[in-house]
């Protein structure tokens, strides 16, 4: 059986109806009405992906010539249908036959974020035309919004751009979505009129107007063809800067930022993007918070915008990596500097330039923006950083936990070892006004630190190693500095450039083999044996010049390196510096407790040892002249026989020096004059051997120790680690204090005293020797002149330098640094003697 197949009926004949053909013929009737008015198609080829469809479709540059009919004889109801239609194209930025573009406008020289501005035609009637001019802004605010969109989608605006370009784009499509809805109602309900469009687009005149005047302050801060033409070089300079500036590279332009000159990158030459877009968006929701509108607006575009910032702020604050391809973040990266310098010369430049906030801002810096190196120059009108150098003001508070949180997380994973991270808060979604966010970042920065503080403390041995530093430097174990320098006694005397430095290191192995224990073992081959470029005191008072360790021009306690061997050859070519008066330690430490044990600390380790090392340098060789001047002819009583007369001879030039008045009552006329000098030597050597003792023993046992006890407190609860590396420093910052080498009177008198000292005890082979003479009789008038004449020199600079050290002492001591009362006493009780 056939299936059965529904056969149709056809035309024969193809014909149009009546209707069909009136149709046709008038359209073809009114296209050739209109085609005077127009000269051009209407409709191009699509040009830009990034345009709205509705305003790239229709070319307003190409657009005909608006009609000149007068509406001045047409009824007010016709005036209305021909507005109304005028209207629908201008809300989306195309001019129409009585409402045309300004006679200002011109496309090639108007700014494209400006807006179109639309004139209606004079001959509208007036009823109408004050609610024509009302909505007429919004075609200006379109064009101009739609022009911002498009514009700041480019790759080079960033990310935040991109996704407040994004939220400004939906915004955008539900006013599309309202006109589409309005073109309906006018082709489809007669009794749509210019009151219902007014009605229906009221509200979206005030929501249109707070984005414009948004981008208007967006497009007024900086100069984005500028930005966008000179990018690539900018960057190109801005990287060899950087990589300057991270490796100690003394450039043209560094020298110039150092000698003030603001060659930092150029603020007009950097686009508004990441964190200055955000507040700049903040700033109008503040000054627009009583209108519920504004800020509920601003506040939708704000969170729109943080999206990309808090994310790239999450994988910061979580795992201590940067991921800011377009430097919007308010953190940066120096990425030449890594571990591999740290193997070759530990410093703590991995700590502190390897991240950085851009702003250049530190924990000691003022608020205001210092015109640092790397760090762009404030715009030219408000003040704000450009960039990601600008912190939004609501991380204003927190851009030091955030740079630290991703600092620890950093250091730990440098270290080999991985963070846990909490999934859940992974998932989690936080705004930039959302509280949170602040929790969030204040968790990441407790488990950040904890984590790292316990690696340095429990897994690193830090407290061993700065048991051990305070141990080798700070002379505690006098048996191994004894040791060191009778071993090492005839090298330290040579200059500090014929000195072995290898016979030295060898020396000094030999000895804390033998005499270190305990713990210190395990750290006694990071001890290294160096030679200083520079005298201490040269060197002390350079720092104190520069505004040295805690004066108010070096706010960071930063120390000067010393003088390279080539600037100071002049300087030794003059004087040669004793290898005892250069002689340093070194300490070699593995990161990461080289962020604790950095250079920046073995620097002021340093200046503690060599201030110590030479007190007790002086000290050993005035107790070897003691040992000395018991011999003979310093304890042979004097007899008769070799009785020199106690009246001077008659030649003014021959004559001993009498002494001052003041001196002991042991210079009477009826003592031999030898008695009287060799007592007057023995005096001077007491005076200022207790001197060096009671300065050693104070320096050692009442600044030292203490401040040695109470950092080991503050280790004990210790909870951050920015707290351990500021209470380390602090730490060695006092000690260099209250040991005077932070004051350039008390230390200009106290290197007078200390030199005259040792210089004192190098005359005690020439003082033997005139001993000797004068008791065998030989020697001459000349010899007792001159031997009279070096004592009394030694003695005058001594009560000179010494009354001026103490009155400065004294000073200080009731002004500034309580911490030298116990110094004054035991200074008296010298004076005193």
């Amino acid at each position: 059986m056939e299936p059965y197949t529904p056969h149709r009926t056809r035309k024969k004949n193809i014909t149009l109806s009546q209707k069909e053909y009136s149709k046709i013929t008038g359209t073809i009737a009114r296209t050739r009405r209109n085609a005077e008015y127009y000269e051009e198609p209407s409709f191009i080829a699509e040009t830009s992906f990034v345009r709205a469809p509705l305003n790239s479709r229709v070319s307003s540059t190409t657009k005909g010539k608006a009609r000149h009919d007068s509406l001045e004889k047409l009824p007010i109801d016709i005036q209305e249908s021909l507005i109304l239609e005028d209207l629908l194209y201008i809300l989306i930025g195309i001019q129409g036959n009585y409402i045309t573009y300004h006679p200002d406008y011109s496309p090639d020289d108007e700014d494209p974020l400006q807006g179109i501005r639309f004139v209606v035609s004079p001959s509208l009637d007036s009823s109408l035309r004050d609610l024509v001019e009302r909505i007429l802004p919004l075609g200006t605010y379109y064009t101009a919004i739609s022009s911002f969109v498009e514009q700041r989608s480019h790759l080079d605006f960033g990310l935040v751009n991109h996704a407040l370009c994004a939220s400004i784009r939906d915004m955008l499509r539900d006013y599309q979505t309202l006109l589409s809805q309005l073109e309906h109602s006018f082709n489809t309900s007669p009794s749509f009129s210019l009151q219902k469009l007014w009605f229906y687009v009221h509200p979206t005149i005030h929501t249109l107007s707070l984005i414009y005047s948004l981008i208007t302050d967006l497009a007024s801060a900086d100069d984005p063809s500028a930005s966008l033409s000179s990018s690539s070089s900018e960057i190109s300079d801005a990287e060899e800067e950087a990589r300057n500036e991270a490796l100690g590279i003394p450039s043209s332009k560094l020298k110039a930022v150092l000698s003030e000159t603001p060659l930092s990158q150029s603020s007009s030459s950097i686009p508004v993007k990441g964190g200055e877009v955000l507040a700049i968006v903040y700033d109008k929701q503040q000054s627009m918070s009583g209108d519920p509108t504004a800020s509920m607006l601003y506040g939708t575009l704000l969170r729109a915008a943080g999206k990309p910032y808090v994310a790239m702020l999450r994988g910061w604050v979580m795992t201590g990596r940067l991921v800011d391809p377009y430097e919007e973040l308010l953190v940066k990266e120096s990425k030449f500097i890594n571990r591999g310098i740290l193997e070759m010369d530990y410093t703590d430049e991995y700590w502190e330039r390897r991240y950085t906030l851009r702003d250049g801002s530190t924990f000691s810096s003022a608020k205001g923006h210092a015109h640092k190196a790397g760090v762009p120059a404030p715009r030219s009108s408000g003040g704000r950083l450009p960039g990601g150098a600008c912190v939004p003001p609501l991380l204003e508070g927190w851009k030091h936990k955030i740079l630290l949180a991703g600092k620890y997380l950093n250091v730990i994973r440098e270290c080999g070892i991985e963070a846990g991270r909490d999934q859940e808060r992974e998932e989690e979604e936080f705004g930039m006004d959302d509280e949170r966010l602040y929790t969030f970042l204040e968790s990441a920065y407790t488990h950040a630190n904890q984590t790292l503080l316990q690696l340095l403390l429990r897994t690193g041995e830090l407290i061993p190693r700065l048991r051990s530093l305070k141990r080798y430097f700070f002379l505690s174990q006098s048996f191994f500095l004894t040791h060191l320098l009778d071993l090492s006694h005839n090298e330290l005397r040579k200059t500090a450039k014929s000195a072995s430095i290898v016979k030295l290191q060898s020396l000094l192995e030999l000895t804390l083999n033998t005499d270190v224990q305990g713990e210190d073992t395990m750290f006694r081959e990071d001890v290294k044996i160096v030679m200083a470029s520079s005298g201490l005191y040269e060197w002390l008072m350079k720092i104190i010049g520069t505004g040295g360790i805690g004066s108010e021009g070096n706010a960071n306690g930063k120390i000067p390196e010393q003088e390279p061997e080539e600037k100071s050859k002049d300087k030794d070519d003059k004087k040669q510096m004793l290898a005892i008066d250069a002689l340093s330690l070194d300490y070699n430490v593995k990161f990461p407790l080289s962020l604790v044990i950095s250079r920046k600390t073995i620097l002021r380790y340093q200046l503690i040892f060599r201030f110590l090392l030479h007190l007790k340098h002086v000290e050993q060789s005035l107790s070897a002249m003691w040992i000395e001047q018991k011999t003979a002819p310093w304890r042979k009583p004097v007899t008769k026989s070799n009785t020199v007369p106690s009246r001077p001879p008659s030649s003014a030039k021959s004559r001993p020096p009498s002494r001052p008045p003041s001196r002991p009552s042991a210079d009477t006329p009826e003592q031999p004059e030898f008695e009287k000098w060799r007592l007057r030597v023995f005096l001077l050597r007491a005076r200022m051997l207790s001197f060096i003792q009671q300065i050693l023993s104070f320096a050692t046992f009442e600044v030292l120790e203490p401040n040695w006890r109470l950092l080991e407190q503050k280790l004990d609860r210790v909870r951050t680690v920015d707290e351990l590396l500021r209470d380390h420093l602090d730490f060695l910052d006092t000690c260099l204090k209250e040991c005077m080498l932070t004051s350039a009177k008390l230390l200009k008198a106290y290197s007078k005293l200390i030199v005259t000292c040792a210089t004192f005890a190098l005359y005690a082979a020439p003082y033997t020797k005139s001993a000797n003479q004068a008791m065998l009789e030989t020697e001459t008038q000349e010899g007792q002149r001159r031997r009279w004449e070096y004592q009394v020199k030694f003695e005058t600079n001594f009560d000179h330098w010494f009354k001026v050290f103490l009155d400065c002492v004294q000073f200080y001591a009731s002004s500034e640094n309580g911490s030298l009362l116990p110094l004054v006493v035991r200074l008296t009780s010298i004076k005193k003697t």
